[in-house]
C-alpha cells in the first residue's frame, strides 16, 4: 500500500531531494573545517555507531568485480568499494552527494565514476554489475519497487544485490509514533505512518520481513533479516527538531541496556542480500 500512495509523485521525489541535498547521509554533527578531517570523522563515526555495516557489506568481496552503489550520500561506504579495489560507480539523487563523494575521491588519489541518477530509473544497460549496494536508500524512492526492479535489471545473472531498507515494527517507528502521535492524544495513528511522515525525507517506508522477501521476490534468493541499528539505540547526534529540553532528558535516560537485550527483532534495520538468477 505504501509504494502505492507514493507512486508517480513528482512533489514526494522533489522533497526527498531537497531534505538529502541539505544534509547528505552521514553528515550530521561533522564538524572539521579541514576537509581530509571532515571525512575521517563522518567515517570513524559511521562505523561505530553502525560496526554491522561493514560484516553486512563485506567490501573487500568487491575486488576486481563491477560494484554500483546506488544513494553514495557522503560517499563513506563507496569509499571504501573503491580502496578494497571494485571497479565501482556510484549514483546519487543530489548533486550535493555526489559532489562529496568525488570530493572524497580526489582527496585520496582514488577514480571511479559517480553520477547524479534516480535510482527509479538507472542509466545503465541490463547486466552491467556483478554487486548493487544500497544502504539505507530505496526506501525513500516514491517507487521502492519500481528501483528493485532497476537493481535486479543492472545485476549480471547471478549478480548479488545488498541492500538495507527500514524495518517494521521497529523501536525507532514506536519512538516516532510517541512523539508524534500519542503525546499528542492520536494514538490511533500506526508506527508505520509515523515512519512515512517523520523519518528523514518524506514518504519513508519500512517493511516486515515478510514484505521484505515479497519486494526482492524477482531474485532466486533473498536473505532477510531485521537489525538493531543506531538509531534503535539513540547513538547518534539528535536531529534540530529534537533537541528540545525534553529531548535531551529522554536521550539520556533512554534504557539502551533494555534494548540491546531484546535483540535484533524491533531493529530500524532490514539487511537484504538477494541473488539474480543465472550463472555468475
Amino acid at each position: 500500500m505504501q509504494d502505492r500512495i507514493a507512486r508517480d509523485t513528482d512533489a514526494l521525489k522533489d522533497a526527498v531531494r531537497r531534505h538529502w541535498q541539505a544534509e547528505p547521509c552521514g553528515t550530521r554533527g561533522a564538524s572539521p573545517a579541514e576537509r581530509r578531517a571532515f571525512f575521517d570523522e563522518i567515517e570513524r563515526d559511521r562505523y561505530a555507531w553502525e560496526p554491522y555495516i561493514k560484516p553486512f557489506a563485506r567490501f573487500e568481496r568487491g575486488r576486481g568485480l563491477k560494484v554500483l552503489e546506488v544513494g553514495v550520500g557522503a560517499g563513506t561506504d563507496f569509499i571504501n568499494w573503491v580502496r578494497n579495489g571494485a571497479v565501482a560507480t556510484g549514483v546519487d539523487l543530489t548533486e550535493q552527494g555526489v559532489a562529496l563523494t568525488k570530493e572524497r575521491l580526489a582527496l585520496e588519489g582514488l577514480s571511479a565514476e559517480v553520477m547524479v541518477a534516480d535510482a527509479e530509473r538507472l542509466p545503465f544497460p541490463d547486466g552491467t554489475f556483478d554487486i548493487v549496494y544500497s544502504y539505507g536508500v530505496l526506501h525513500h524512492s516514491p517507487d521502492t519497487r519500481a528501483a528493485v526492479k532497476e537493481v535486479h535489471r543492472v545485476l549480471k545473472p547471478g549478480g548479488t544485490a545488498i541492500v538495507m531498507v527500514y524495518h517494521h515494527p521497529s523501536w525507532v517507528g514506536f519512538m516516532l509514533w510517541g512523539v508524534h502521535y500519542a503525546a499528542r492524544m492520536r494514538p490511533w495513528v500506526s508506527p508505520r505512518q509515523a515512519v512515512f511522515e517523520h523519518l528523514e525525507s518524506p514518504g519513508t517506508k519500512a517493511y516486515t520481513v515478510d514484505e521484505g522477501r515479497e519486494l526482492f521476490a524477482g531474485f532466486a534468493r533473498a536473505d532477510v533479516r531485521p537489525q538493531l541499528s543506531h538509531g534503535d539505540l539513540l547513538l547518534m547526534p539528535p536531529a534540530t527538531k529534537y533537541r528540545k529540553w525534553h529531548h535531551r532528558l529522554a536521550w539520556s535516560l533512554y534504557p539502551r541496556w533494555m534494548v540491546r537485550r531484546l535483540g535484533d527483532r524491533l531493529g530500524t534495520g532490514l539487511m537484504i542480500e538477494a541473488v539474480k538468477a543465472g550463472a555468475p
